[in-house]
């Protein structure tokens, strides 16, 4: 052990001394050579990184060969230099080739920046999502219809890439579905993953339009096994949904003159066709309640004198209250419809009973 020690310390502390040193420093593409490596080495982490790193070590390694080549005139020095110029190179060509690999579609990259990005999502969440509708995008003619009312099942999940689509119901226009919008996220919803349905709504391309789609299956399989990206489609699906819900309500506003709740029940009969098929009777019944109506008591007593300028006149009958026109058609089919009308009934100033006498 200690002819060991001995022997390493020599080596360290009584190594061979240079005999004589050269006057010339080495030539220009050695110092070239060794600032590359400097340079290669003060590279960063991930994959850019890993670029600048390889790429300067390259270069400083070809410099190597050719200060070997052309000064040094050392063959292991050329060997070697060699060897790591070429682990170099063939490092950049994998990572060339991963970043090719991971590379999407414009459609899709649009996408991620537009919708995804803003979420923080992360980009390889994000290829979970498209591998699952397989980084396909489809299209829609002018007046093609993606789903029929009544016939297609929902069996899939769709989102808009470009384009305009016309959502109606019975051949009554509700809304629009715009670009980066889910094209049946209500279908969706209202489904559980064992369940069958059919659309109840029609939707029709205005224009030519592009879109992506997901298999019912694939996705609720990755829904199941990625708790991130179910939280993120539930997020997407809900205010999804209330943007269709609120061009709902401002479709309403414009019909009826009114602002309505969202939230009132029936509001979706409104927009149907049997609020259109009863206009005449609607208009009929407003009619007859523009007309004043006299108390029951009042007309049914027989008509008297007038009376003296020295007594005082009777009260005014009490006039019905005027519902609006349109309004009038809303509240009927609304099960506040009769909670408004008993208060309605309650509030109405009592009739008299009987007529002053003569």
């Amino acid at each position: 052990m200690s002819a060991n020690s001995s022997t390493m310390s020599q080596l360290i502390w009584q190594g061979p001394v240079c005999v004589g040193w050269k006057r010339d420093l080495e030539g220009a593409v050695y110092h070239l050579a060794n600032c590359f490596l400097l340079l290669g080495f003060m590279g960063g982490s991930g994959v850019y990184g890993c670029f600048y790193l390889f790429g300067f070590l390259g270069t400083g390694y070809v410099c190597c060969v050719m200060w070997g080549w052309l000064d040094a005139c050392g063959l292991d020095l050329i060997l070697w230099s060699f060897l790591l110029a070429t682990a170099c190179l063939l490092q950049l060509a994998y990572l060339i080739h991963r970043l090719r690999r991971r590379a999407l579609p414009e459609e899709f990259d649009v996408l991620y920046k537009t919708l995804y990005l803003p979420l923080q999502v992360p980009l390889q969440v994000y290829k979970e999502i498209v591998h699952c509708c397989e980084e396909q995008v489809l299209t829609l003619a002018t007046e093609q219809t993606y789903a029929v009312e009544g016939e297609t099942p929902i069996n899939r999940l769709s989102l808009l890439l470009s384009g305009r689509v016309r959502v109606s119901q019975d051949g009554q226009f509700l809304h629009y579905i715009f670009p980066y919008q889910f094209m049946d996220s209500p279908e969706w919803e209202s489904l559980q993953p064992s369940e069958e349905g059919v659309f109840q709504v029609t939707l029709t391309a205005e224009t030519p339009c592009s879109y992506i789609s997901w298999p019912r299956k694939s996705l609720h399989l990755l829904l199941t096994k990625e708790r991130y990206i179910s939280q993120l489609f539930s997020a997407l699906l809900g205010y999804d949904i209330s943007e269709k819900l609120y061009a709902l309500n401002d479709k309403l506003f414009a019909k009826f003159g009114l602002r309505f709740d969202i939230r009132l029940p029936s509001l979706y009969h409104v927009l149907g066709p049997s609020a259109s098929d009863t206009g005449p009777e609607s208009e009929k019944d407003d009619e007859e309640a523009r007309e004043p109506t006299l108390p029951t008591s009042a007309q049914q007593t027989p008509p008297c004198s007038p009376l003296p300028t020295a007594t005082s006149p009777p009260a005014p009958p009490s006039w019905a209250r005027l519902s609006r026109p349109d309004s009038g058609i809303l509240a009927s089919r609304t099960p506040l419809h009769s909670y408004s009308q008993a208060m309605s009934r309650e509030q109405a100033p009592l009739a008299p009973t009987h007529t002053p006498e003569l």
